[in-house]
């Protein structure tokens, strides 16, 4: 097939070489669909190694990629927005205002005006400390309050979208906290599984916080876990449904503690468990989470199939990439773009 064949008829996957995005790309793959551009910044970490054995057509520069699609130069079928700045620790406002909030505005705008299909990533981090509960009805965004700055940068464009009555036409994405195959390129933002099973395997004993709060035990903070692959399936499954739009949470409505987490990494690799606990550092003590639960009920509406438990994820996640000597997600019969 040539190059250029059927040009109009791409999906857009941003931040396509990334955790969620390769994933996305891979679940695509699966259903035989490899007509995609990847829009990615690559950058200077192996988040290429995702890509490799995932069917697309073509790899497009993030900032390359807005200024054609402005210029009509792309008019793809749809757009499935992941890219993002991802890191929680990032204090560089500027730099998250203009990748979380303003190059998401540029992707919406266009896809309304050329009614193309648009999903984006929110974060269950705008749900700040919990205390507004975990409902993702649109009307109560505006009471929500965010507890760092990448937070908040999603936060902005949930309340543009709904300020100007876009979300009746977009679906935005609230990922809780996701693990699996795919995420080894995120340093400290890996999951806690891929983290537990990197020390376990050198020192046999994993590392959580400690409990600053009485109402909470050591280990025993809670969040709402969801295997990458049930991500992809919700995720796919809200972008083929035209009628999806609003805000969706992708969580599993069950919140686990870390200790729970860890011990089914411990189970998968058939080691007793040995957990030491250390302070959570300074810096994000104030801030930090200790209560994450997806209310689900508006995304089961729409989606009706089992998911992953918990140790189901992890054990596949285990078993089945991280000890193999290729831990990467690959598309059916393998090969990267033309």
């Amino acid at each position: 097939m040539s190059r250029f064949a059927d040009l109009d008829s791409r999906l857009v996957i941003t931040g396509g070489a990334g955790f969620i995005g390769s994933a996305l790309i891979w679940g695509l793959n699966k259903q035989g669909f490899d007509n995609i551009i990847v829009v990615e910044k690559l950058g200077v970490d192996d988040k290429w190694r995702n890509l490799v054995g995932l069917q697309f057509r073509e790899l497009i520069d993030k900032d390359r990629f807005i200024t054609g699609l402005e210029k009509n130069s792309y008019s793809p079928i749809g757009i499935i927005h992941i890219g993002a700045i991802t890191d929680t620790t990032e204090q560089n406002a500027e730099l998250l205002i203009e990748d979380n909030y303003e190059y998401t505005k540029r992707l919406c705008l266009w896809s309304v005006r050329n009614a193309k299909r648009f999903i984006y990533a929110s974060s269950a981090a705008t749900y700040g400390d919990g205390s507004k509960g975990f409902r993702d009805d649109n009307p109560i965004l505006p009471d929500l309050r965010p507890l760092n700055i990448y937070a908040y940068s999603k936060h902005l464009f949930d309340l543009w979208a709904l300020r100007n009555g876009l979300l009746g036409e977009i679906a935005g994405l609230k990922y809780f906290n996701v693990f699996g195959p795919n995420e080894y390129h995120k340093g400290e933002m890996r999951s806690i599984v891929h983290k537990a099973f990197e020390q376990i395997n050198r020192g046999g004993t994993v590392r959580l916080f400690r409990s600053h709060n009485p109402k909470y035990k050591n280990g025993w903070q809670m969040r709402d876990f969801i295997y990458v692959k049930d991500v992809v399936d919700m995720t796919l499954s809200i972008y083929n449904n035209k009628d999806a739009n609003g805000i969706f949470n992708i969580g599993t409505g069950i919140a686990h503690s870390f200790y729970d987490l860890v011990a089914a990494v411990f189970k998968a690799m058939e080691r007793e468990p040995r957990i030491e606990y250390i302070d959570i550092p300074e810096p994000i003590r104030d801030r930090y989470q200790y209560w994450t639960q997806a209310d689900m009920r508006k995304t089961e509406a729409i989606y009706k199939k089992d998911l992953f438990s918990l140790e189901q994820g992890v054990d596949d996640y285990i078993k089945n990439y991280l000890l193999t000597d290729d831990p990467y997600l690959a598309g059916e019969g393998g090969g990267s773009s033309e």
